[in-house]
């Protein structure tokens, strides 16, 4: 556990999320206080009965039944309260824990987000907050309960018989002694478990995410061995940790059972002697010899009643401090997500308004995280026209996502400033510099519901005349139009029943639809033909003049009426120009321009 995991203010950091529910809260303590005076009341009550019971006075009799009856029923009443309000509130608790947990998840920006691992938010938004929900109901219902129950019952106890009822003390105490050494043995090995919850997590994840990439390779038994060994992992950990914890029970069965043989031995000899020597009663235990009060029937009833009450209460609070103890390592991975700050954030007086599309790199070098040796981008400097159309070319790897991710401030540069409309993008409302900039990936995400939903992720307002527009710009108005229900044609999560082209010509209309200052392309027609593709970049030239469009490609063909293309190479910029200027001085451009071409001759070669 790193150090900057323990300086989490956790309690303080969880309390934010009770909010309103602290009534509910409040009035599940006090129900369960009532509860327990009621139940500690009632064993005296029943001793009084008893002891009534060879009264001749039957009124007496009477007036000590209807006594225990509504006691009885003030309890249970009280009890049913306390489960409603706890409840309430333990569930309101991590509903609101998941909706902070959400809405930070929702403000981190790239950087945060890689510090995480998705299957890791996924446990901590499912199982961690299920462990720190019943934590909570436990805390605020049986921790409290079973403290006043053990100190009523005593008190009850001592007024009783004080002799007695330091026995049940002595053996509460060595029963105390060996739960908290079960308890610490198991947490060693409950707080391994939780990065086996992720694993398995990921395990899941990854397999459904990639099912088509298992199923074409024919890997699902590797996958079912990946999926097993993690699911075993969880269960070794979970058996080695419950056969600790298993000593509980037995413990406080033979607790209970010695207190009980105890009890009755002393009890019902004082009873059945009957024979008092000053006020005392003598009991002789082998060499041991005891001295005790009278006792009465009825009294001795409801000895044996605290002291089982105690007992219990005893082990229902081991248990709350087992789970209280699990919930912690849960509760600060919580935390962790809670406390992050977005590395990303708004100036104090952010500039609100865009004037066009023109963009500055002034000396930019950027590196993903601190620790990294090598900055993905070093030293670049260009400057790009509103209204322009400028290609990005080169090899995998050369940083071509990563100079245009700068541009919407997916990241902030690590030295040196970029510029949109003569502004650096830190000085911008970040909400602000997104509408303007529309970025359009190699896979993009669409989302269940209808193609007029997805698309209108680009504008919430589009009219069906702006959907349509936007969609023959894209190209996509003609697979749309042949869907029975067109534009309210159903796409399923993740967009499975499209295409891979439908799929990037629907996200290329929705990316128009914001009619964004700058557009950016990310290699977004890679799964689209060479003639939609040339004529998705005609409609984009001639309908979206004083957009700057961006478009990085792997193939020439698709940037080659670009007004200029930046060159990329290992993270700098190797040339800029023409593509005529690139053909005729850049032999990366000349290489690449060459070898496609001649696959392009020997293709139409082997059509003939």
């Amino acid at each position: 556990m790193s150090k900057e995991k323990n300086k989490i203010p956790m309690l303080k950091t969880l309390k934010k999320s009770i909010r309103e529910y602290k009534k509910p809260s409040f009035l599940s303590v006090l129900f369960i206080v009532l509860e327990v005076i009621m139940e500690c009341i009632l064993p005296f009550g029943t001793s009084m009965l008893v002891d009534q019971m060879n009264n001749p006075d039957g009124k007496m009799l009477t007036i000590y039944a209807i006594i225990i009856v509504v006691m009885a029923f003030a309890s249970l009443t009280f009890g049913a309260l306390a489960g409603y309000f706890s409840s309430k509130a333990s569930a309101g608790f991590a509903k609101n824990l998941r909706k902070d947990m959400y809405e930070a998840i929702c403000n981190f920006s790239f950087t945060n987000i890689d510090r995480f691992q998705t299957s890791s938010l996924v446990t901590r938004m499912t199982t961690d907050v299920t462990n720190v929900q019943n934590s909570y109901m436990m805390i605020i219902r049986a921790a409290l309960r079973s403290p006043l129950m053990i100190i009523f019952s005593m008190v009850m106890s001592f007024v009783i018989s004080p002799k007695i009822a330091w026995i049940f003390v002595v053996v509460m105490v060595i029963l105390a002694l060996i739960m908290v050494l079960i308890m610490i043995l198991a947490m060693r090995v409950f707080n391994k478990v939780f990065k086996k919850y992720d694993a398995l997590n990921e395990s899941v994840e990854e397999n459904i995410k990639g099912i088509r990439v298992v199923k074409s390779f024919v890997r699902e038994e590797y996958e079912k061995d990946k999926f097993n060994k993690a699911a075993d992992e969880l269960k070794k950990d979970f058996t080695k940790a419950e056969k600790i914890v298993a000593w509980t029970n037995p413990a406080m069965n033979a607790a209970v059972s010695i207190i009980m043989i105890i009890v009755l031995l002393i009890g019902s000899n004082i009873i059945i002697n009957n024979s008092s020597l000053d006020a005392a009663e003598t009991v002789r235990l082998g060499k041991n010899v005891f001295v005790f009060n009278d006792l009465t029937i009825g009294q001795f009833q409801s000895l044996t009643t605290y002291g089982f009450q105690s007992l219990m209460a005893l082990m229902m609070l081991n248990m709350v401090v087992v789970m209280i103890a699990i919930s912690v390592e849960s509760a600060k991975r919580i935390c962790e997500v809670l406390v992050e700050k977005p590395t990303l954030s708004n100036p104090e007086n952010p500039i609100m308004e865009i004037k066009d599309g023109s963009i500055k790199f002034d000396n930019v070098t950027f590196k993903y995280s601190e620790k990294a040796e090598k900055p993905s981008l070093k030293n670049i400097n260009v400057e790009i026209k509103s209204g322009e159309t400028i290609g990005i070319l080169g090899s995998t790897g050369s940083s071509k996502t990563s100079l245009v991710n700068l541009i919407s401030r997916l990241y902030d540069t690590t030295e040196g400033t970029v510029s949109v409309g003569g502004v650096d993008v830190r000085d911008y409302d970040i909400k602000t510099l997104r509408d303007n900039v529309a970025v359009v990936l190699q896979k993009n995400m669409l989302f269940a519901g209808t193609i007029k939903s997805n698309l209108r992720w680009g504008k919430e307002d589009a009219t069906d005349e702006e959907i349509i527009h936007a969609c023959k710009l894209a190209c996509a108005d003609e697979f749309i139009e042949q869907f029975p229900d067109k534009y309210d044609t159903r796409i399923e999560q993740g967009g499975s029943n499209v295409s891979g082209g439908q799929k990037q010509r629907l996200c290329i209309a929705r990316a128009l639809l914001k009619n964004p200052k700058i557009l950016i392309l990310d290699d977004s027609t890679s799964a689209v033909d060479t003639k939609t593709d040339a004529i998705i970049k005609s409609g984009l030239k001639d309908f979206i003049p004083d957009t700057t469009k961006i478009i990085i490609a792997q193939r020439i063909s698709s940037i080659q009426h670009a007004d200029r293309i930046i060159i990329m190479d290992n993270g700098t910029i190797n040339d800029i120009g023409t593509p005529d200027e690139l053909l005729a001085r850049n032999e990366i451009y000349k290489e690449v321009y060459e070898t496609q071409n001649k696959q392009e001759d020997n293709e139409v070669k082997e059509g003939m």
